[in-house]
């Protein structure tokens, strides 16, 4: 059992640290960024990083199948849409194996593609081609008094060290669409709105939370405590009570991480909500490392474990709760969700108050039975009909320390 508890503490650990790192990447080639969008064609992806102080941007635009014969561009238009007007960062790999990176302005449907200057600052820019992938970096100085800008990305063929006409495919043509560097979202050419980064960390933020803290971990509090009472799901109540919450807390322990990389990014300060889910993590993992101290059922501080991992473990319960209708106000997302968490709640309470029931039915049933069998065991000691003083068991409940 010791192996056992050792294992699971170090996997869930382990599997923790994983998910939050991953849970919070958006990066490339070594470089982090607060926003990232896939771009609906051409296996092209935008990153960037928005700095509000001097309004200007940090980009990074990645397309994947490239070949060192191709030429890759990524642009805003200021003024309009689509290609004409396009203010474009261009990059491909030149006759001496360099990849040459550069910008250039689209004035009309036969671009020469030489380099020239944009209608805004490009004070950084440069390009690097890995595997067929071609990135190219950029800071942009944006234009005034907006955020929000059509984009057009592209590729086509090199011969010569110039950039041809690319093809004329649906997939070139729809590349196109727009976005906005603050609030994080792009949109596509076909007008349907995009999520963005930002607020889809949100949503998974959300998401991961809710199922964690607010659904896995009850469920395992209610298999400990109910399934317990049969005889014949000991020891296997213990096995699925460990694998739920450990569960709970890998997942618990994505949605937290996420929650700080997006309480680092925003401008705006929710103290309550911020500080509930810190004191939920401190308990969750207080509740993990508390299985390699837990004692053996006949160990004389068992009583005291067990007392301290219940209240941990419906403080835990409460607190996440009252944690996730904290964030459903902060995400304000469609009501829909808010009514199926509840219903959710609903059923577990309902649940719990059937097996509430019905295992007190069966433990006062089977005590009834013990001591007519045994009814000098019932009369020593004043002691109840599993020979133990009653007592508080991990779960919250007053029955017999032999169950416990």
């Amino acid at each position: 059992m010791d192996r056992f508890l050792k294992t699971v503490l170090f996997s869930c650990i382990l599997v923790s640290v994983f998910v939050s790192s991953y849970a919070q990447s958006c990066s490339v080639s070594n470089n982090v960024f607060t926003s990232c969008n896939t771009l609906p064609v051409l296996n092209s992806y935008l990153y960037w990083n928005y700095h509000q102080a001097n309004h200007t941007a940090d980009i990074a635009y990645r397309q994947t199948g490239v070949t060192s014969s191709q030429w890759v561009a990524w642009a805003l238009n200021v003024g309009g849409s689509g290609m004409v007007g396009a203010q474009c960062l261009v990059a491909f790999t030149n006759s001496s194996g360099l990849v040459r990176a550069y910008t250039t302005p689209v004035n009309g449907y036969n671009p020469s593609m030489t380099e020239g200057a944009l209608s805004f600052n490009v004070p950084r820019i440069s390009a690097e081609l890995n595997n067929g992938e071609m990135v190219i970096f950029a800071t942009l100085q944006l234009p005034t008094g907006r955020t929000s800008f059509d984009q057009v990305w592209q590729v086509g063929p090199v011969s010569g060290d110039t950039p041809r006409e690319h093809a004329q495919t649906s997939a070139n043509q729809a590349s196109k669409g727009t976005v906005d560097f603050a609030s994080g979202s792009t949109t596509s050419s076909s007008g349907g709105g995009g999520v963005g980064s930002r607020q889809r960390k949100k949503n998974v933020h959300g998401v991961l939370n809710v199922v964690s803290w607010g659904i896995l971990v009850p469920i395992g509090a209610m298999t400990a405590r109910y399934l317990k009472v049969f005889k014949s799901a000991d020891p296997a109540w213990f096995y699925v009570h460990v694998a739920c919450q450990c569960s709970a807390y890998i997942v618990g322990v994505a949605g937290w991480a996420t929650g700080l990389k997006l309480g680092s990014e925003s401008p705006m300060v929710y103290d309550t909500h911020r500080n509930i889910g810190i004191t939920l993590f401190c308990l969750g993992t207080l509740q993990v490392f508390a299985l390699l101290l837990r004692p053996k059922k006949d160990h004389k501080f068992r009583f005291y474990w067990n007392l301290y991992h219940w209240s941990v473990g419906y403080a835990v319960i409460i607190l996440s709760i009252v944690n996730i209708f904290k964030g459903f106000d902060i995400l304000d997302p469609e009501k829909k969700w808010k009514r199926a968490y509840i219903g959710v709640l609903i059923f577990l309470g309902a649940t719990a108050v059937l097996l509430e029931a019905f295992t007190w039915f069966v433990v006062i049933k089977r005590k009834k039975s013990d001591t007519e069998k045994y009814p000098h065991v019932a009369t020593r000691n004043g002691v109840n009909g599993y020979g133990g003083a009653s007592g508080v068991n991990e779960y919250g409940g007053t029955r017999s320390r032999q169950e416990i």
